[in-house]
């Protein structure tokens, strides 16, 4: 069976925790192979987690974030994934599947498939167990490249015939959706008149162009941000 990849390990909010409590990588590793029955832990371990050169796995995580007195998510970074968000929230993967009502191979499955298929009131209870923003949310549920596709066409054609499409994957209001939709048609649109222009306009305000459909669904959570405080 294929093992999960390892969580995304913020090495250097290890080492500042480590510091600030005083503690040696001799004192950790000892903690770890006492307290959470890891035999194998170093300090020559702890000091290679701390410079980035290996990672810690899920258990010895969990093992590293009980010796630094703080919760895992302290020592992740950005959560990408379901697995990584559940991780972060020291949450188990059985209690998770037994809040949104599903058995642990299946919610397992969902996890390593990086695919949700669960319905509307799985999906409130799986963003209520780990804390999902709605920008998170799609994007552990897999929906984000969708979402991107959609907004590549909404500001690239005619954008009022995607806020139903977009707000069936982002459920965000819809007065809010419209607004959205509309700042982002205009903001391209206005990209694209640079170019066009006469005289041809200049390569920079192309290339600004596709910066911003490179980066449309980081531009669309930010305006959505901005409209709802």
């Amino acid at each position: 069976m294929r093992q999960p990849s390892a969580p995304p390990f913020n090495a250097q909010a290890a080492r500042r925790l480590r510091a600030a409590l005083g503690m040696g990588p001799e004192h950790v590793a000892y903690g770890m192979r006492v307290s959470y029955g890891l035999p194998y832990v170093t300090p020559d371990l702890v000091i290679a987690w701390e410079r980035g050169a290996a990672v810690p796995s899920s258990p010895e995580l969990t093992a590293l974030a009980g010796v630094l007195w703080c919760s895992p998510g302290e020592l992740i970074g950005r959560p990408r994934t379901l697995r990584e968000h559940r991780i972060a929230r020291a949450v188990a993967a059985e209690d998770v599947a037994h809040a949104v009502g599903m058995d642990l191979p299946g919610y397992l499955k969902t996890e390593e498939s990086g695919r949700w298929r669960g319905n509307e009131r799985q999906s409130l209870a799986l963003a209520e167990v780990l804390g999902l923003a709605l920008p998170d949310f799609v994007a552990v549920t897999g929906r984000e490249d969708k979402l991107a596709d959609l907004l590549h066409s909404a500001v690239t054609t005619r954008w009022q015939a995607y806020v139903r499409p977009v707000q069936k994957l982002a459920p965000v209001d819809r007065d809010v959706l419209e607004k959205v939709l509309q700042s982002l048609y205009q903001d391209y649109q206005g990209h694209m008149a640079a170019t066009l222009s006469w005289g041809g306009g200049t390569r920079s305000a192309s290339e600004a162009g596709q910066e911003f459909l490179d980066r449309i669904v980081d531009n669309f959570w930010t305006a959505v941000t901005d409209r709802t405080g």
